[in-house]
């Protein structure tokens, strides 16, 4: 057992969407604490150049390192395509991103090789999936495609309306032109309309969610390092954290996590 075992796992998206990496954590690993921050007020992060959202991780790490933690998770496909291998230089704890568990998970379910990616305009124009999936896997044919409006969808709780149809009907018909059988959510925001995006693609799309893969990747980790948490509580403390307004954040998290979620705002460098 380290000496760091009882610290949480820090966890950073720009919003909700890394919600679904803290639902599997905690699914995963139960008895772990979370400490997570959502950067709402400066989201979304697809649209804004590589260097300004490595600078917002990097204050948002120190924040959380303020907070006692153990390793970082970075909840969010932008932020990972962005600079991942600098946060790992920066910190002295082991930093997780979201693509290389996604990409191993798609290329372990292709059946014919078509693999779809879907994210921010910041992951897509990265190529961070393309290359990382044509790097495992020399012969897949790779159809990506920039969604950006499915994170305002998200945000704004609009997921369940014929806008967000349309939407979806538009962003995914070159997925369904090419066949893909299976295609990833390249934004931890995007397995909130899973539903909806399973409706339009066809049941005969696997849809891969990297926040299932990201946390046996977390699991995995913490036992390499021995850094799992030795107390076996029934009630670990997790702790939220924003840059905005609190309200939206609470609503939609105490929906995702099925209890309830108090979150606190802390003003960053804007």
């Amino acid at each position: 057992m380290s000496a760091h075992s009882h610290k949480a796992i820090g966890v950073l998206d720009s919003g909700v969407g890394g919600l679904t990496v803290v639902r599997e954590i905690q699914r995963q690993l139960p008895h772990e604490g979370i400490v997570y921050f959502g950067d709402t007020a400066r989201m979304p992060y697809g649209p804004r150049p590589y260097e300004e959202v490595r600078r917002f991780a990097l204050e948002i790490i120190d924040f959380l390192i303020s907070q006692e933690i153990k390793m970082v998770v970075v909840a969010c496909n932008s932020a990972t395509a962005a600079g991942i291998t600098h946060y790992q230089k920066q910190c002295p704890f082991p930093v997780l991103g979201v693509i290389e568990p996604g990409v191993r998970a798609a290329i372990a379910h292709t059946r014919n090789n078509k693999v779809g990616v879907i994210g921010t305009t910041g992951t897509i124009n990265s190529s961070a999936y393309k290359k990382a999936l044509l790097r495992e896997k020399a012969d897949l044919q790779v159809v990506d495609r920039a969604c950006p409006l499915f994170v305002l969808l998200v945000e704004n709780n609009l997921v369940d309306t014929r806008e967000a149809l349309l939407v979806a009907e538009e962003y995914l018909q070159p997925f369904k032109k090419a066949g893909v059988d299976t295609l990833i959510l390249g934004c931890t925001h995007y397995p909130l309309m899973a539903g909806l995006i399973q409706q339009v693609v066809g049941p005969g799309v696997k849809l891969i969610s990297s926040a299932e893969e990201t946390a046996a990747e977390v699991k995995a980790i913490l036992t390499a390092t021995n850094l799992h948490n030795p107390l076996r509580s029934s009630n670990p403390g997790y702790r939220f954290f924003v840059s905005g307004s609190p309200k939206p954040f609470e609503e939609i998290g105490t929906k995702l996590l099925r209890q309830p979620v108090k979150a606190y705002q802390v003003l960053l460098n804007n």
